[in-house]
């Protein structure tokens, strides 16, 4: 008797040290995270580290870290260019982002230590926080003369400059090879491109993409008012998707290690002649196959990607695609789930801000759209 009340009374003890601890376990994969509101541009992509707990939103000119129960645990500010899409580096516990001066015709991979990220209003040219690699290849395209009458147009739609009516960059994603699944990991960055339905040069999406291993020997800490040259002058891979002209190229770029596709998120297009989806998977199986770049003033030939042949299909243009959101925040957790963004705005005392919510999908394959949302 004496023994079984031993047991019981260290029983019960173990019951009530245990049972607090596991009240208070966080749930991995909620299925809402809520980016906060903020006085900026409007947000432009998520990244998510599963592994710490945390979510970073782009808000076009500054970045927000949150745990995933959504309190803000500290932010960069002070970005006088665009700052686009996210993702997260597993590799390095990193996250890179797309950082535009159009003006100054500079393009970035801005780069945090995300871990330094420990407070609010932390400025991103004043601490080490951030570092920025240049991206010549987009630099030279965004640049070109393509009518050769010797002036550079600037940062329009209405013009014949801009090769493949490149207007810089957004979609950021780290994926295998094209047609690797298993191939090595590589930083993926999509070309944004200008809506103009009076070019025929325009209606494929730009990926590059870049082998980082000795990155940091580019790397230099921002500096917005001179802008530094340090970058790779050749990319390990330059690859073109047709799908139509769309307003601003690819918004979000996520390689999904569940489909083992790419997937990206776009403003619809503009041109009659196509279908003007909102939203391309590209087929991961398949390498890509050189072929002509169609349109081009003179004929080129480059490596070209395949859309992936499931949801919805416009016979006349051979266009795949789906209707879905994900241009405002796009991370798949490699599991068949996705966190999805939608943007809003509030006005808290007078003042206007942007808001982002980052809400639980699965994936169905189901046309016109393939995800569903996890409650």
């Amino acid at each position: 008797m004496r023994v079984a009340q031993v047991l019981l009374t260290a029983l019960m003890a173990s019951t009530l040290v245990t049972a607090p601890v596991q009240a208070a376990v966080r749930p991995e994969t909620p299925p809402e995270v809520y980016g906060g509101a903020w006085p900026s541009g409007h947000v432009q992509g998520i990244a998510v580290d599963q592994k710490k707990g945390y979510m970073y939103f782009s808000f076009t000119n500054l970045l927000v870290k949150t745990d995933l129960e959504g309190r803000p645990v500290g932010s960069v500010t002070g970005f006088t260019g665009h700052l686009g899409d996210l993702d997260f580096n597993s590799r390095d516990g990193r996250v890179y982002g797309s950082l535009e001066y159009k003006d100054a015709k500079a393009f970035y991979i801005a780069i945090f230590d995300v871990d330094r990220i420990t407070s609010l209003d932390m400025n991103a040219e004043g601490s080490d926080v951030v570092s920025a690699v240049y991206l010549k290849e987009v630099v030279d395209d965004y640049s070109a003369d393509m009518d050769g009458d010797g002036v550079f147009d600037g940062d329009t739609a209405k013009t014949a400059d801009h090769r493949y009516g490149c207007s810089g960059i957004d979609g950021v994603s780290f994926g295998p090879e094209f047609g690797r699944r298993h191939g090595k990991q590589k930083l993926t960055v999509a070309y944004g491109i200008y809506a103009n339905a009076d070019r025929q040069d325009n209606d494929y999406q730009v990926l590059l993409q870049y082998d980082i291993d000795n990155w940091r020997r580019y790397e230099r800490p921002l500096s917005q008012a001179e802008s530094h040259t340090s970058g790779p002058g050749r990319v390990d891979g330059k690859y073109f998707v047709r799908t139509g002209n769309t307003t601003y190229g690819v918004q979000n770029l996520a390689y999904d290690g569940y489909t083992g596709n790419w997937f990206m998120a776009v403003y619809k297009g503009v041109k009659p002649r196509f279908p003007n989806y909102s939203f391309f998977v590209v087929d991961g199986s398949r390498p890509a196959v050189r072929g002509p770049v169609e349109g081009q003033r003179q004929p080129e030939q480059g490596e070209l990607l395949s859309l992936l042949h499931k949801g919805l299909h416009d016979a006349a243009s051979d266009v795949w695609g789906w209707e879905f959101g994900g241009q405002y925040g796009l991370a798949s957790l490699g599991d068949g789930r996705y966190y999805v963004t939608k943007q809003g705005t509030t006005v808290e005392d007078g003042v206007t801000k942007q808001t982002a919510t980052s809400e639980l999908y699965r994936w169905t394959g189901r046309t016109p759209a393939p995800f569903e949302r996890v409650q």
